[in-house]
């Protein structure tokens, strides 16, 4: 695969420090975006390869713009955007308070949204492009009971991508949108949970961020429309649902 310029939010730590690792050493060109910019130069420090910082906050559309308005006057284009922003909370849904639905959607859709819809001009200018949306599998399968408003907003942004792509690939069949949903990942994702939490690498059977980035490479080669990160995965959502309902008699 051909050097890309590759935009991933979200880069300062975990999945998307990873990731930029795994694609800069690749031999892309990686804008890594974040809202700490120590924590961001350091994981740009640590990067084999080109990349440039950009320090914004993606729940704000027009710091989103503005990454892409400076990626491409320093890159000339970009050919991937990975929306990889996220934070959980630990609160049962019973509990839920209008501020907990809206800080989860603020962070885990709109980010989301707000980097499609800056990127999207110049991938219909150009007739290409590539967004992958890191979900999760929480995103498929409704059972962490203190995760509920991080689950229904990870739902949220799965039917959202899915009807961009069906958008897209109406009038623009070169453009392609992927869902990445892991599992478990063994970052600080839990301890930065609002609420508090428990620490993620305290679970059995999570993956490494690095682990995730394969993944998310993986998807840039194949173009997939939906890639889980573990094996088995499809048939745990599917087996679910399938024990969930029944048709009418």
């Amino acid at each position: 695969m051909s050097a890309s310029v590759i935009v991933v939010t979200g880069a300062s730590s975990g999945i998307g420090a990873a990731t930029a690792r795994q694609l800069s050493g690749e031999g892309h060109t990686v804008v890594l975006v974040a809202r700490r910019g120590d924590a961001l130069a350091a994981v740009a420090r640590s990067c084999p390869g080109p990349t440039h910082t950009i320090v914004a906050d993606m729940t704000r559309r027009d710091d989103a713009d503005r990454v892409a308005a400076s990626t491409l006057a320093q890159s000339g284009r970009i050919d991937v955007w990975v929306n990889n922003v996220g934070r959980g909370i630990t609160r049962m849904p019973s509990a839920l308070t209008a501020d907990d639905i809206q800080h989860m959607m603020d962070v885990n859709v709109l980010t989301a949204l707000y980097g499609m819809q800056a990127v999207l001009p110049h991938f219909r200018d150009r007739g290409t492009g590539h967004i992958i949306n890191v979900s999760s599998m929480l995103g498929r399968l409704p059972y962490a009971l203190p995760r509920s408003a991080y689950t229904a907003a990870k739902h949220f942004l799965n039917a959202l991508t899915i009807m961009m792509r069906d958008e897209m690939q109406a009038t623009h069949p070169g453009i392609q949108l992927t869902l990445v949903s892991p599992g478990v990942v063994y970052t600080d994702f839990g301890l930065n949970a609002e609420h508090g939490g428990a620490d993620s690498r305290s679970f059995p059977g999570g993956q490494l961020p690095e682990d995730i980035a394969r993944v998310i490479s993986q998807a840039m080669a194949t173009r997939v429309p939906d890639l889980y990160t573990r094996a088995g995965a499809a048939a745990q959502v599917a087996d679910y649902y399938a024990r969930l309902g029944a048709d009418p008699a």
